[in-house]
């Protein structure tokens, strides 16, 4: 009896979890920009790009994040889903590491090109308030419009409501 609740208990839990997955990123983007979106058709509401917000490579907005990048066009990396923030990764190898949060209320996490927002990579997820995590690294091969920055952005539920962009590690070209 007691094997058959513990079972329960453990399927139980697992109708919480995520897929976890990596997808590969290999786009053409703008204005050394792209974005994170929940799915909806919506832009963000304005001017996301403060000082503050190109000092520290993400800007954010309901539903919305936008990631600065090194290079003006091509942007290689990966996007990865995670079931919580745990083991992923240090950050010595990365030259910028920098967390923000993203409301995905429609259930769909999309990557999107600048300026025409083109859908790039699309995901599932359950509903809910995810943590994002950008590692960008290469940053100092950029010259003119390209160079072999690569950026790692890694999404797992979030654990608290604070949607304050945190950088964890700071470039300075």
């Amino acid at each position: 009896m007691l094997f058959v609740l513990l079972i329960l208990l453990n399927l139980s839990s697992c109708k919480n979890m995520i897929n976890e997955d990596v997808y590969p990123l290999d786009f053409y983007t703008q204005y050394s920009q792209f974005y994170l979106t929940d799915g909806a058709d919506e832009d963000s509401d304005g001017d996301l790009w403060t000082d503050t917000a190109f000092y520290q490579r993400m800007a954010s907005d309901k539903g919305f994040l936008a990631v600065g990048t090194e290079c003006y066009g091509p942007v290689k990396g990966r996007l990865e889903i995670k079931n919580d923030g745990s083991n992923i990764g240090n950050l010595d190898e990365y030259d910028h590491v920098v967390e923000g949060k993203i409301d995905i209320e429609t259930g769909i996490l999309q990557v999107q090109d600048c300026p025409t927002s083109s859908v790039v990579q699309e995901v599932e997820l359950p509903s809910g308030l995810y943590s994002v995590r950008v590692y960008s690294k290469g940053l100092t091969t950029v010259e003119g419009d390209e160079g072999d920055d690569f950026y790692r952005i890694v999404i797992w539920p979030a654990m608290n409501n604070d949607k304050k962009v945190n950088v964890l590690k700071q470039y300075t070209p």
